[in-house]
């Protein structure tokens, strides 16, 4: 019976001991340690230094964690720590070490945001002694993070505006070089190629995604036209509004960013439906021609005052004929976007139809693979157009 007392006892000691050394090397580093007893579930310490992160007092997390309340400021940091130590006695070994991510309300009304780390001591008989923990001010590194990102952002950007001019660019190159050598092709190709890389590269290293996942996916660079023109009669149904797709001879993908194409779109699907009178469908069209494809936008409205045809996408200026409010940066935004891509934009006024909205991209015949098909214009002339000036939307 002595022998079984004094086995306990030490035990006992062994167990304060270990709790006063992890007390002692958490403080030592700075971070605010804390102790909740195993058998009562009661918080037994709290370091004095809580109350400069926090503002509270050892007593108002003893109060929360005895009242479980859900609508006090301590709620989300003592959240499920009872339930935690009776999971634990039932056999739960899942959460034996946890580590959370809070953003706490500090007593002053600021937030601060915390790391909390814990993990359930035991006996030598595997029974919870104490669950330990600390707060950790993750205010600096989240700081740090958010730099990161914010640098690795703007190195994107910086990048990738030119790196998709010169793709575009290359790409329209290949299209219309009908009548180029194989020399001259294998160039192109060589251009494209390290464009390929470093546009990889920026999508593997540095896109905010990957900053904030590593191995995040790569954002998709390829769209199917159909698939466009689908959403687009779509975001017109959403509107109440009806719409009617024509394609032919689309190829099943082109390369470009989904998302900038979804945008122009959007802009042109907008606008059709401001002015294109009620009962009347929109006709979204593509198909293809001798050097890419064209998109097209029509509706039934009175079209484009003809002085205005040469500065309908400019920038931040409405056409007199404009409805309702806007900015006047819709179709400046569209240009922007099919520029980027190596194509062009332009609207032109069918008699007793309204007015048609284009969209020319180049397109190549297989992925990888960019050869101008035979035929095409070199010059393009159908779809160059001076764009300067005032916008219908």
């Amino acid at each position: 019976m002595n022998g079984n007392v004094s086995e306990a006892s030490q035990g006992l000691v062994r167990d304060n001991m270990l709790v006063e050394q992890f007390r002692a090397i958490a403080e030592l580093r700075g971070d605010v340690a804390w102790i909740v007893d195993g058998a009562s579930g009661a918080l037994s310490y709290i370091s004095p230094s809580v109350r400069d992160l926090l503002g509270y007092e050892a007593a108002d997390f003893i109060k929360q964690l005895s009242s479980q309340q859900a609508d006090t400021p301590l709620a989300a940091l003592c959240a499920g720590l009872p339930d935690r130590l009776a999971r634990f006695k039932g056999g739960d070994q899942s959460r034996r070490t946890l580590l959370r991510h809070v953003d706490q309300l500090h007593a002053d009304g600021s937030t601060v945001p915390l790391e909390v780390r814990s993990t359930l001591l035991t006996d030598a008989s595997g029974k919870p002694c104490a669950l330990v923990g600390v707060l950790i001010d993750a205010s600096g590194e989240r700081a740090r993070a958010e730099e990161k990102r914010r640098f690795a952002s703007m190195l994107n950007h910086e990048f990738r505006t030119p790196l998709s001019t010169i793709d575009g660019a290359i790409q329209r190159l290949e299209a219309s070089a009908t009548h180029a050598d194989e020399p001259t092709r294998q160039r192109y190709r060589k251009i494209q190629a390290a464009v390929d890389r470093l546009i990889g590269m920026l999508d593997e290293y540095l896109s905010p995604d990957r900053m904030d996942e590593i191995g995040s996916a790569r954002q998709p660079d390829t769209v199917a036209p159909e698939l466009l023109l689908q959403e687009a009669a779509a975001q017109v149904s959403a509107a109440g509004g009806s719409a009617r797709i024509e394609s032919s001879g689309l190829p099943p993908l082109i390369r470009a960013q989904p998302s900038a194409l979804r945008l122009a779109l959007k802009v042109l699907v907008d606008n059709a439906l401001q002015y294109s009178p009620p009962g009347h469908a929109i006709i979204l069209a593509g198909h293809a021609t001798a050097d890419g494809i064209e998109l097209s936008v029509r509706d039934h409205g009175q079209g484009v005052p003809p002085a205005e045809m040469a500065m309908i996408f400019g920038k931040g200026c409405r056409g007199s004929n404009a409805v309702g409010a806007g900015s006047g940066l819709g179709l400046y935004m569209a240009r922007s976007v099919v520029e980027v891509h190596g194509g062009t934009i332009d609207v032109q006024n069918v008699p007793m139809s309204g007015p048609v909205f284009k969209i020319w991209l180049p397109a190549q015949r297989a992925a990888g693979k960019r050869v101008a098909p035979e035929g095409s214009s070199s010059d393009n002339s159908g779809n160059q157009h001076t764009r300067e000036g005032t916008a219908r939307n």
